[in-house]
């Protein structure tokens, strides 16, 4: 069978240069004799492996020397509890915004550890835009600032970086990482999954400012942190060895590519066509403001939600699989990450296009 459009939010596709490498390297790495897989992540040949990563991850996003950057375990979701564990630094509050599916998940466990002043909140409008400024209400003494630059389920991404004064920036950048270009110095600490943009999930990518570290609260687990893991090259207790090889894949990739400016050129460009397509068609419609419509997930619906079934079925048999909305959201939802190429959102366009000339 030929390989398929997978339009997946997560586990998402992978560039098929790097499966392909992958593969190429598989039985035997570098004259090693070993699959990355069995090798000691103490031995010179893995340590070499991440030494690598973390040197074109740091070129890749112009990652300035006072960043530490760490690869972990436990998905996003293990971050939404390190953060404030490692940021609070002797204060009790700290500042979310409230976006979507993800913001509520963050909010909910920094609860768990602080007080939490929600910034603002989308939620009545059904998480489909980013609250306008006028309505923010910053806390000038909070700890920290966290927002979801990209709500995966809803489809919402901030068309800018909140600008929080004094006050350290958190981002979950699970979603749009790598997508285009951003400058790190902004933020105190930027978190993201693996499985989405950046390789195979088990790997969760943490870069934070160094003045952020090194006061947790008490009975902070020691492999959350942030310390710890940065003195010991994210090597405390065994990382992820091969999620992080295959990521280290995908960072040479871009480089190859032309970098972030050149992978954000593509990016918008595919973005663009397939919103084109949504909003001139009369047959589908996006719910998300225009303005805060994400490059990286976008949700559609159909005019008739009865033929819902037959467009998935249809789509599945043309090699266009895994459009299904969340089902919080339901309707269909097309994820363009990375690797989705170019050609991938054309196929889809040309798909919706004879689907609703046929049922319409």
């Amino acid at each position: 069978m030929s390989r398929v459009y997978n339009f997946s939010a997560g586990p998402a596709m992978l560039p098929e240069a790097v499966l392909q490498r992958a593969e190429k390297e598989f039985i035997d790495w570098n004259n090693s004799g070993m699959n990355v897989m069995e090798m000691s992540h103490r031995g010179k040949e893995f340590m070499s492996i991440a030494a690598q990563a973390e040197a074109d991850l740091r070129h890749v996003m112009n990652i300035p020397d006072n960043y530490k950057v760490l690869f972990l375990q436990g998905g996003a979701s293990a971050q939404f509890t390190a953060i404030p564990m490692n940021l609070l630094r002797g204060k009790t509050t700290a500042d979310y915004f409230n976006t979507g599916q993800w913001s509520k998940k963050a909010i909910a466990e920094a609860k768990r550890y602080c007080d939490v002043n929600i910034v603002a909140s989308s939620e009545a409008d059904n998480f489909s835009t980013v609250p306008d400024k006028s309505t923010w209400n910053l806390n000038p003494d909070a700890a920290y600032v966290h927002y979801t630059a990209n709500e995966t389920i809803g489809g919402v991404e901030f068309d800018h970086i909140p600008d929080t004064d004094d006050v350290p920036l958190v981002v979950d950048l699970s979603s749009t990482i790598l997508s285009r270009p951003i400058d790190v110095s902004r933020f105190a600490l930027i978190y993201a999954g693996a499985q989405k943009n950046i390789g195979p999930a088990g790997l969760t990518l943490v870069i934070v400012r160094d003045d952020m570290i090194g006061e947790t609260l008490p009975g902070t687990p020691i492999t959350f942190d942030y310390k710890v893991q940065a003195d010991n090259d994210s090597m405390y207790n065994t990382p992820p060895t091969y999620a992080l090889y295959m990521a280290g894949l995908g960072f040479q990739w871009l480089k190859e590519l032309g970098g972030l400016a050149a992978m954000g050129e593509i990016n918008q460009r595919k973005a663009e066509k397939l919103y084109a397509a949504i909003d001139n068609s009369g047959f589908y419609q996006n719910p998300v403001t225009k303005q805060y419509r994400s490059w990286m997930n976008i949700p559609f619906t159909l005019n008739n939600a009865e033929l819902d079934a037959d467009f998935l079925a249809a789509a599945k048999a043309a090699g266009l699989v895994t459009l299904k909305g969340h089902r919080s959201v339901g309707g269909m939802r097309a994820s363009i990450y990375n690797a989705m190429p170019e050609e991938g959102v054309d196929a889809l366009i040309s798909f919706m296009q004879e689907f609703a000339q046929q049922h319409s």
